[in-house]
């Protein structure tokens, strides 16, 4: 597909940052009008960056913005996994051209959890960079403690705007992408105006799934679990057989995921097969399988299907 040469548009990246569930992945979703960003209560869901293309019109301009939902940030323990998580967040800072940070005002402390973000913040040499401050979740806190937040955050860091927002209720996000639609370079789009996200189907439907795991298993499993699209095969009836491999890291942590009499991995195919039918508009046959690999997270494979860089001391 052509993409538009309109010189009268405007483009941008803008890098979504905050600590794990302050939640990111749900203010995207909604920015972008699909589910692009797999969301769970699980902190670190997110481990690759994903890229979601909004076109918006406001007051005369006409804009794509590419938000980048990056991992959340957090402190990175000797795990490689989480390192590379790490500086795949900040790297997604320098590359863009505008920063959109993202705080749970819910938090009893926002403050103390977001202090390593802000010193990290203040470190960067961001230029001429704006960083934009959304305090999200404020359905949840009284008004009164969320104009002593907003002081206080302000006080910290030179925000060029401050944003109140509930991205699960969805309030407040038009006023993001309005500001936004006024503020970024003039240029041509880069992607067709009808993409959504250049995220590869392969890896979509891994998150997916993904996601469903840690629905249905909640605190039974631990975080370090991956979902791999191991065959992607077109029917001639137009539909689309997918097989994914489950890994754990340890063998007592299979039967936990199939369940008794498999129970639990065929929930996790059903409700799998149903968000990949709604998002990708055709229909699928998902058999899963689960196998245990204890260092899969040390496979440089896995970081390269995920963007990140495995060599992170």
């Amino acid at each position: 597909m052509d993409l538009p040469q309109n010189t009268d548009t405007q483009f941008g990246f803008v890098s979504v940052i905050g600590a794990p569930n302050a939640g990111k992945s749900t203010l995207m979703n909604q920015m972008v009008g699909a589910k692009i960003s797999i969301v769970s209560p699980k902190a670190q869901t997110t481990r690759t960056r994903v890229l979601g293309i909004v076109v918006n019109e406001y007051d005369g301009h006409k804009t794509q913005i590419a938000f980048v939902d990056t991992p959340g940030i957090f402190k990175a323990q000797k795990r490689r996994l989480d390192k590379a998580i790490v500086a795949a967040a900040w790297e997604g800072v320098v590359d863009s051209d505008a920063i959109l940070y993202i705080v749970d005002a819910s938090l009893k402390n926002p403050m103390a959890h977001n202090q390593d973000i802000l010193t990290g913040l203040k470190s960067q040499s961001l230029g001429s960079k704006k960083v934009t401050l959304v305090l999200n979740k404020v359905d949840l806190i009284n008004p009164e403690k969320l104009l002593k937040l907003t002081t206080a955050f302000n006080a910290e860091f030179d925000f060029d705007a401050t944003f109140m927002v509930s991205a699960e209720k969805n309030r407040g996000v038009n006023d993001i992408l309005k500001h936004y639609t006024k503020r970024l370079p003039a240029g041509p789009f880069m992607y067709p105006e009808d993409e959504l996200t250049d995220m590869p189907a392969r890896l979509m439907a891994a998150e997916i799934t993904r996601e469903q795991v840690f629905r249905k298993l909640h605190d039974e499993l631990p975080y370090n679990m991956a979902v791999d699209t191991e065959a992607w095969d077109e029917r001639p009836d137009g539909s689309i057989e997918v097989h994914q491999v489950i890994y754990v890291t340890r063998e007592a942590h299979k039967p936990i995921v199939l369940g008794k009499g498999g129970q639990k991995i065929k929930a996790m195919g059903m409700a799998a097969r149903q968000e990949m039918e709604k998002i990708f508009e055709c229909q699928f046959h998902v058999k899963l399988f689960v196998k245990v690999r204890e260092q899969w997270d040390e496979d440089p494979e896995h970081y390269r299907i995920w963007g990140l860089d495995p060599h992170q001391d």
